[in-house]
């Protein structure tokens, strides 16, 4: 599968072209947009950016672990050694207190890139203090670090005070999408977050594990999904955030806040089929960004009302 985002349009400048909310069912009729059940959604288009689909794109709202992205952008932005070994201490397993269950064992070393499957593909929370020690950061530097790279791909509404997303840190969704397509710009992240499986060994020999993707539709295969990740917390509900193409076009999938495990992953297929069936009341036509290269494509017109709507 070929995955082609251009980064190089400036984050900046789609999210202030993109900040002027959803289309709602009123306006598209209630029948010709997708029926999305998470609280907030985006479907962007990764190669201009632009918003094909919006509900509550821009609301601030807690993302839970989809915040390791940027844990494995900053470690990576410090020139992270992926064949080196980091060992896990106790200051991990205290930073990963209140997660669900770990297989990083401590006084165990791994290989830092085995550190970064871990942690995008099954999200175990000891690995991002760990990264972080890795490239000299304590955790205060390390959200400090994530809060930085934040700064600098333009997200103003991104916020962090944990490096797992157990406590705090808080996105929108369409900031989280830029930021994925950020994370898929880098082949060592696209690889990890676009496998299904993966095993990991301890430097010892003692520790053998298998990490499966928890991102479903990559796992079931059904669709072209080039990969992403997924986070639960009370506070954020459930979330996923994946990049997928669809009639030979890529796209980024951001959805928080729903209620359902498995609802999020719904919410990707109908978002997915609504796409297949070209994008009935879509805010932008996805043909128009194709038509004009790396241009913004333009809003829709006439839609089956007959108006011109945004």
């Amino acid at each position: 599968m070929r995955w082609t985002p251009c980064v190089t349009l400036g984050v900046a400048l789609v999210l202030a072209a993109g900040g002027s909310g959803p289309a709602s069912a009123e306006e598209a009729g209630p029948a010709r947009l997708p029926d999305i059940r998470s609280q907030a959604a985006v479907v962007l288009d990764a190669r201009t950016g632009a918003e094909v689909f919006g509900k509550q794109a821009d609301e601030v709202r807690a993302i839970a672990s989809t915040t390791k992205i940027f844990v494995a952008m900053a470690v990576r932005k410090k020139g992270i050694a992926l064949d080196g070994w980091t060992e896990i201490t106790r200051t991990d397993a205290r930073a990963a207190a209140g997660g669900s269950r770990t297989r990083l064992d401590i006084g165990q070393s791994f290989k830092n890139v085995d550190l970064l499957r871990a942690m995008l593909m099954s999200s175990d929370n000891r690995a991002p203090t760990a990264l972080g020690r890795a490239v000299g950061l304590d955790q205060p530097q390390l959200v400090a670090a994530m809060n930085a790279l934040a700064k600098d791909l333009g997200l103003k509404k991104t916020r962090f005070t944990d490096t797992s997303g157990l406590r705090g840190n808080v996105s929108t969704a369409r900031e989280m999408a830029l930021a994925l397509r950020a994370a898929l710009a880098d082949p060592v992240l696209a690889e990890i977050m676009g496998s299904v499986t993966a095993e990991v060994r301890s430097k010892s020999g003692y520790a053998k594990i298998r990490y499966n993707s928890t991102n479903v539709p990559l796992v079931v295969g059904a669709r072209r999904v080039a990969g992403g990740k997924t986070g639960f917390t009370r506070a954020a509900g459930y979330c996923f955030i994946t990049g997928a193409s669809v009639g030979g076009r890529s796209y980024l999938f951001v959805f928080l806040g729903a209620d359902g495990k498995l609802t999020r992953f719904a919410d990707f297929d109908r978002a997915v089929a609504w796409l297949e069936a070209g994008a009935p009341g879509a805010r932008v036509a996805p043909r128009a960004a194709a038509r004009r290269g790396g241009e913004r494509a333009e809003p829709v017109r006439g839609r089956a009302t007959g108006a011109t709507r945004r």
